[in-house]
């Protein structure tokens, strides 16, 4: 039991990690372990300033609770600081993955279920794989001087495959993961890289040029999900618009900036690796409306950026892992589902692009999302694939040319790597959404 210094805001964090990693290369066995690890992360503050610290021998988290207070200025009534009052005191144990958890499947199941999704790697244009299982298990503990008591774990499973694919003049890397909470969820979705994988060869061998230019742009779920957290989730990260009088008006709730069609939700609570049931600050887990029905809704904050933009935080600080201080980030980022079957949609487009899968994304105000796989759709039909290095635009603009939305809609999970924020990475988070029909980008 931690006994709490007086007149100071004091919280503790502990974690307690174990995580599983097997590849193969060139479809042979080159890595297999599993590791434990534990530790915790203290913060102590009064008022002015944060100190804080991260420790292993969970033995003497006392004299490092008492070392980080003596640098501290004890103020009494630092209950009522307008940071340490957006501060949470939830206490509850909330233990879900413990009867099926990842950790009691044995190391061979694993790694057999890697080999069957390795075996549909078997087409001949196929020169070069590599396949990598994860799995995570992280069980937290939180204790704080305002009385939170939390107890609470988070699983994650997944498989990964990266493919060198030649056919003739073209060549090509595609890569595709899957993860799930649970590891019998994951077996099931061997189908999933037995299409993928077949789809990617597919590609490689009939990919033609891209007509460049402004078209129409269809985004898979994939790619909704993509766009939306690299775009948008990260402009609605409260920590950026501290002291920055551009960005808070930009921001401005209430703001019109797409049609009523479109609204954007992170969500702590979704399972899947964005899952967040408490944030490293206690705060229990919201669904928070980015975009409402077209209009900017609302932000994501720490206790710091809440308490400074006098709003209610939303369970958004969150960390890599106990060697880091919380910081404002994303859960689980989507676009609401619409109302217009995919099939209408397609049928609906004349000429425009299909982005079914990518490469990768990145922007704040202007994004670029490279696709790995796209199609050309011509006559309410989907053609040929075509190769496309970017499709790039202006994040608003973009938003408000979102025509629209499927009522096919799918939240995705991902192994092997995860979201950067400032020194840390990668951060689990999850996202997706409809396809998204935007009615005019830049393609190339």
């Amino acid at each position: 039991m931690i006994s709490f210094p007086k007149h100071l805001y004091t919280d503790v964090r502990i974690e307690e990690i174990v995580d599983t990693r097997i590849r193969f290369k060139r479809k042979k066995l080159r890595e297999q372990k599993t590791r434990r690890n534990k530790g915790a992360f203290i913060r102590v503050f009064d008022g002015e300033r944060w100190y804080y610290g991260a420790v292993t021998d969970l033995g003497k988290l006392q004299s490092h609770v008492d070392e980080l207070a003596a640098m501290a200025t004890p103020v009494e009534g630092i209950e009522e600081h307008p940071v340490v009052k957006a501060l949470e005191a939830n206490e509850r144990k909330e233990i879900r993955f413990e009867k099926d958890s990842v950790t009691k499947i044995p190391l061979e199941k694993k790694r057999g279920l890697l080999e069957e999704v390795l075996a549909f790697a078997d087409d001949e244009a196929i020169v070069n794989t590599d396949a990598f299982y994860v799995d995570n298990r992280t069980m937290k503990k939180f204790f704080s001087s305002k009385g939170a008591d939390l107890t609470f774990d988070k699983e994650t499973t997944g498989i990964g495959i990266t493919l060198d694919i030649a056919h003739g003049e073209n060549k090509d890397r595609m890569s595709t993961s899957k993860a799930k909470s649970r590891f019998k969820d994951l077996k099931d979705a061997k189908g999933y890289f037995a299409e993928e994988i077949e789809k990617d060869v597919d590609f490689v061998k009939r990919a033609m040029p891209v007509e460049g230019g402004e078209h129409p742009v269809l985004f898979s779920p994939l790619a909704t999900g993509v766009f939306t957290h690299e775009s948008f989730g990260h402009k609605s990260e409260a920590d950026f618009m501290i002291g920055d009088e551009t960005m808070k008006r930009e921001w401005s709730i209430g703001k019109e900036i797409g049609p009523e069609i479109l609204s954007i939700v992170d969500d702590g609570g979704v399972e899947g690796s964005g899952l967040t049931p408490f944030d490293e600050e206690g705060t229990a887990a919201k669904k928070t409306h980015l975009i409402k029905e077209g209009r900017l809704a609302g932000r994501l904050h720490s206790a710091l950026t809440s308490a400074s933009l006098q709003e209610e935080p939303t369970g958004n600080a969150r960390a890599v892992d106990f060697t880091f201080e919380p910081i404002v980030r994303m859960t689980t980022t989507y676009i609401e589902k619409g109302e217009t079957p995919l099939q209408e949609i397609i049928q609906s487009m004349d000429k425009g692009y299909l982005v079914d899968t990518i490469k990768h994304g990145s922007g704040m105000s202007t994004f670029t999302i490279a696709p790995a796989r796209a199609y050309r759709i011509e006559n309410g039909e989907i053609k040929e694939p075509v190769k496309i290095s970017v499709v790039t635009g202006s994040v608003f603009e973009t938003l408000a040319h979102v025509e629209k939305l499927s009522s096919e809609f799918e939240l995705l999970s991902f192994v092997g790597g995860g979201c950067g924020k400032m020194e840390q990475f990668p951060l689990p988070v999850g996202f997706g959404g409809p396809y998204t029909l935007v009615s005019k980008l830049k393609v190339q």
